[in-house]
């Protein structure tokens, strides 16, 4: 199938799954569906706040080819910010929310009950929309700081994360594989935006941040004061990457942010995750405006990592079944084998 032929059918199918959602509720009736994301400062909550604007479509909206929203009819979207992966899958667990991002690796623990979801017991109801984009393991220090390396944090004042973000559980594992463990470092637990801050004031010497470039924790640092990325590399990552087979080698390129050199690191995959009990006419209604060429332009214009979030690899390292809705609409657009 020529790619204008399939653009034109997944617009088609987008419309025709928002008008199969419409006729399941009332003109007037609204339906609420929040998104969990991140910190405001990091890329979560950016792009939480993009697809949630395209996916809406409240009651009085204008029609999609008259200009107005494309989106799912009656839908009323959020993004709700959180403490990042591991809060969001908590939260769908829990039935708090109904949809949320996290990384591939901390979807998979939760899912199966392992690493830190050991203790209580798996998340069995999660479900993928899609994957969206690559995010990059971020090891900001002051410059002044003299960390050329991962070694060189022994003894520093580091913040690791935050209490539930995927980024904490990662910081560890990085430490770890490199033989400086988290009691060779002053460990902080800190929100991006308090780490940065924190760096400035010399409260801390490094941060750890998990998200898509360029996240504006990094990106107005970097306009603050002089920062280095350090990089991960090396000979410990052969074993890192063995035992964490969801990273991939990555690296930050050269002018992302300012004053900072191309960067070797690491990168995880970001999933769109639902809860199973979501009615699977909604959730192919909102996979499908995803796809939409409206939300594309959304996104292509919103946020720098907005134009990474491509069909192609929507089921690219998802390890997480697909919600049924969300299959149903891959299988229509040919990226899944036809039932």
């Amino acid at each position: 199938m020529r790619a204008g032929a399939r653009a034109t059918r997944r617009t088609t199918l987008g419309l025709m799954a928002a008008t199969a959602v419409a006729g399941c509720a009332r003109a007037d009736e609204v339906r609420y569906f929040h998104i969990g994301t991140g910190g405001p400062q990091g890329t979560y909550f950016p792009i939480g706040g993009i697809i949630a604007g395209a996916i809406s479509n409240p009651p009085g909206s204008r029609a999609c080819d008259e200009g107005g929203s494309c989106g799912v009819p009656g839908l009323l979207a959020t993004a709700q910010s959180s403490n990042g992966s591991v809060d969001n899958v908590n939260a769908i667990g829990e039935g708090r929310i109904e949809s949320g991002f996290s990384q591939a690796d901390v979807a998979f623990w939760a899912l199966n009950g392992t690493s830190m979801f050991a203790e209580n017991g798996a998340i069995a109801n999660l479900r993928a929309i899609a994957r969206l984009y690559r995010e990059s393991v971020h090891l900001v220090a002051r410059a002044e700081a003299g960390i050329a390396r991962i070694e060189d944090l022994a003894g520093k004042r580091v913040a690791l994360g935050e209490e539930g973000s995927g980024t904490l559980v990662d910081a560890r594992s990085i430490l770890t594989a490199f033989g400086v463990g988290e009691a060779s470092v002053e460990p902080v637990l800190l929100k991006p935006d308090k780490a940065s801050t924190a760096l400035i004031d010399g409260q801390i010497d490094a941060f750890f941040i998990i998200a898509g470039y360029p996240t504006a924790a990094v990106r107005d640092l970097a306009e603050t004061i002089a920062i280095t990325l350090v990089p991960i590399a090396g000979a410990a990552l052969d074993d890192l990457l063995r035992q964490q087979p969801f990273f991939t080698r990555d690296f930050v390129p050269f002018g992302v942010y300012h004053g900072v050199n191309t960067t070797e690191t690491l990168s995880v995959a970001a999933l769109w995750l639902v809860a199973a009990e979501q009615d699977e006419e909604l959730v192919h209604g909102v996979t499908a405006v995803l796809w939409h060429d409206s939300t594309r332009r959304l996104l292509d214009e919103g946020h720098e990592k907005g134009k990474d979030i491509r069909l192609e690899f929507a089921l690219q390292g998802v390890p997480v079944p697909l919600h049924p809705g969300a299959e149903r609409y891959y299988r229509e657009v040919g990226l899944l084998g036809a039932l």
